[in-house]
């Protein structure tokens, strides 16, 4: 191909037309042959750059001994878009330390690169550069500062990045000019002396003025500066404020930019559908929804994940599924959706099930989908799931994850495992506040209240803040091991030591610390002093120590101020007709009865759950549709005459119903819970653990016979029923007969 020099001038005047990497090596080619003048080779680099082709454009740029400002563009545009970040904000510091002054194609690539990097304080320094080269009203570097605001404002750490500079000297303020007290753009500081030698290194910092916090007024500031705005401005605006909680700011925003004769897209649009999943305003949803079919965003895969989480945070799980299935094109994050709203509503089965679909369809899950499909496992306490999940996790190298961690912590705590719980939290090099919490919560629930109570100490060691949830999981450790004074200093140093308000969790909870430890009027004086209006959950926890206790007095009187604040609280009702019943008064529990067919309450099954060979068969008190039954009888038999000459004498004080001995002895041994662990002892090897979950609390008797089957069998028993975990085993319970 012969090309005269006009006919590439031609041609580099409209790199865009050049696609491929062998047409621009075409024109470099008769370029040199030519021996065209130097602008053409910085257009040969600029196109080499444009098409992310980094070893030819080094190529080109070593040659230059002494780069132009567009060369240095390219270089760093280049290193950007290819994610090498550092290797972008070194050439601009080289660039600077030559004498070069960039232009407004270079900023965009730097501050991309300074917010990748997390790097706020050297992104108010380059801020700083563009506003004395008088470019702070370009269009592209003004949305690329508000980007870096609003992915960066609330940090003030600095990366600590050292840039290696082959130059003579150059000051560091010429590169990082400072802000004022006045304003992240005000008068301009020149105030560091610290100088950058030849290839030596300089740490770039900034002074402790610098530790200002920006907010969205920063992004603000810059919005209301810039000339001209274009789509890409407003949504930056709007999307900044709806993630940092400003929803009616962004909302506003959105009515504003209707006003500059801009039309919302996809992208505005997905971001403030998160406000009315936040408000969980379905309707509103709705019309975006709608505006969203209109204009035909509704193939859009950002749109459409946007759309399935916003009704799954409304609880419209089933348009969310909906939404999906009519996805021209699904990409991970819109799996993920899916996923995490069938979970978060409660349909786990479901969530595993799309989760499969997933890997058949090739796409390759990220680390939220295990952090959203482990409650699923915790929830179903499907251990043999959870262990595959957990092993998929290792082979893909995602166990180092943070967050996937935590979510394992939880999940293997919640399946009754605590030793392996607490192995993958020993692994995390660095444990969050989530991952203390989920530990410490897992202790709680095992009834290891020592070992939850030193990790609580440890993290304060560790300088690791407790929060809200962390003090919930601390108060229910000493709640299920009678620690009343230690969970009452806990409840005070939250408050006093921490500055946190206590909420319904943290009073429940010390209500439920002096209930089971009998001290039933100090809870009900603590939960009749709440700063804050008690609920139905709070008084259900006393009504619960009076039953356990036997307390009929005072029950009444919690049942009084239970039904006036929760007419329709079901477990209040059922509460109540057990207080009676306990003490044989009949006629009142009946009346109770009747009180809760008047309302159309239902009294909640007892159910229990138990996973053999990776299925999951559940078991109601009484029920004989098993196909095992009749087997699981003749075992039961077995063990009871075992039991009996154990000693074991059934306790019928829970059997609430006004039939005979004979018959309420029946009743007891066609306990769900009972019927599971027998179904468990005659369906496995001998030795193996025992893992059932009941869906209410266990009563006395199930408890005492658990204890002297697991020591007649030689198995430990794990059974978590609605409040923690006991483990049984050598006829000895974890919970110490205290739950």
């Amino acid at each position: 191909m012969s090309v005269t020099s006009t006919r590439l001038k031609s041609l580099l005047q409209k790199p865009t037309t050049i696609k491929s990497k062998s047409q621009v090596k075409q024109l470099h080619a008769q370029v040199i042959k030519t021996s065209s003048p130097y602008s053409l080779m910085t257009s040969i680099l600029s196109i080499y750059s444009h098409l992310g082709l980094l070893h030819e454009s080094l190529l080109i740029f070593n040659t230059f001994t002494s780069p132009c400002t567009i060369a240095w563009k390219s270089i760093i545009r280049c290193y950007t878009s290819l994610g090498l970040f550092h290797q972008s904000l070194i050439s601009f510091v080289q660039m600077r330390a030559s004498g070069k002054y960039p232009d407004h194609n270079t900023f965009p690539s730097v501050l991309k690169s300074c917010t990748s990097l997390m790097d706020l304080k050297l992104g108010e320094s380059i801020h700083g550069c563009v506003i004395r080269l008088g470019l702070e009203f370009d269009l592209y570097t003004g949305n690329a500062l508000m980007n870096m605001y609003c992915k960066l404002q609330g940090r003030e750490g600095s990366s600590g990045l050292k840039y290696w500079v082959s130059s003579n000297v150059v000051s560091v303020s010429e590169i990082i000019p400072q802000r004022s007290e006045k304003g992240f753009c005000g008068n301009l500081k020149r105030g560091m002396s610290k100088e950058v030698k030849s290839k030596g290194s300089v740490e770039l910092q900034l002074s402790s003025e610098c530790k200002e916090v920006f907010s969205m007024e920063s992004v603000k500031k810059v919005f209301d500066t810039m000339p001209h705005r274009d789509i890409v401005s407003w949504n930056t605006l709007i999307a900044g404020n709806a993630q940092n909680g400003n929803y009616e700011e962004a909302l506003m925003m959105v009515r504003e930019m209707g006003s500059a004769n801009l039309k919302p897209d996809s992208f505005t649009l997905s971001s403030v559908l998160p406000i009315f999943a936040e408000y969980v305003d379905v309707n509103k949803g709705k019309e975006i929804h709608c505006y969203t079919l209109r204009h035909g965003f509704d193939s859009d895969v950002f749109m459409g994940s946007s759309l399935i989480d916003m009704y799954g945070n409304c609880t419209r799980v089933e348009d969310s599924i909906r939404i999906f299935s009519l996805l021209p094109h699904r990409d991970a994050i819109s799996w993920n959706s899916v996923i995490a709203a069938c979970v978060q509503n409660g349909l786990f089965d479901e969530g595993l099930n799309i989760f499969r679909q997933m890997l058949m369809a090739n796409i390759k899950p990220k680390p939220v989908t295990f952090s959203s499909l482990m409650p699923a496992c915790a929830h179903l306490t499907t251990l043999h799931l959870g262990k595959q999940l957990h092993g998929y996790i290792i082979r893909n190298s995602l166990d180092d994850n943070v967050f996937i961690a935590s979510s394992l912590v939880d999940m293997y705590a919640k399946c009754g495992n605590i030793p392996i719980a607490r192995s993958v939290f020993d692994r995390m090099d660095s444990p969050d506040m989530v991952s203390w919490t989920a530990m410490i919560m897992g202790y709680a629930l095992h009834g290891h209240a020592q070992e939850a109570l030193y990790l609580f100490h440890q993290m304060e060691m560790e300088s690791v803040k407790p929060n809200y949830v962390a003090f919930v999981a601390v108060l229910t450790a000493c709640s299920h091991a009678g620690l009343v004074d230690e969970g009452q200093k806990f409840f005070n140093s939250m408050i006093q030591e921490y500055d946190i308000t206590p909420g319904l969790e943290h009073y429940a909870a010390v209500a439920d610390l002096l209930g089971r430890a009998g001290r039933l009027e100090e809870a009900y004086d603590f939960i009749s002093n709440m700063h804050i209006e008690p609920t139905g959950s709070v008084w259900s926890t006393l009504l619960s120590a009076c039953r356990v206790r036997k307390n009929l007095e005072l029950a009444e009187k919690v049942a009084d101020n239970l039904f006036k604040l929760d007419p329709e609280n079901m477990g209040a009702y059922v509460l109540m007709s057990n207080v009676y019943s306990a003490a044989s008064r009949w006629k009142d529990a009946a009346n109770v009865r009747v009180a809760m067919k008047g309302r159309g309450v239902r009294k909640k099954p007892a159910c229990s759950w138990i996973e053999i060979k990776g299925k999951v068969h559940g078991f109601m008190a009484g029920d004989k549709s098993h196909p095992y039954y009749s087997k699981i009888i003749d075992a039961m038999q077995v063990l009871l005459e075992q039991m009996e000459r154990e000693g074991y004498v059934p306790n019928t004080d829970d059997v609430l119903h006004d039939v005979e001995e004979e018959h309420k002895r029946y009743l007891l041994c066609t306990h769900s819970e009972r019927l599971a662990i027998v179904f468990g002892i005659i369906s496995t090897p001998s030795g193996t653990t025992i893992r059932v979950t009941k869906n209410l609390r266990v009563c006395v008797d199930c408890h005492i016979a658990t204890k002297l089957i697991s020591k007649i069998v030689g198995r430990e028993i794990v059974v978590r029923d609605i409040s923690r975990f006991h483990h049984f085993k050598d006829g000895r319970c974890s919970c110490g007969d205290y739950w």
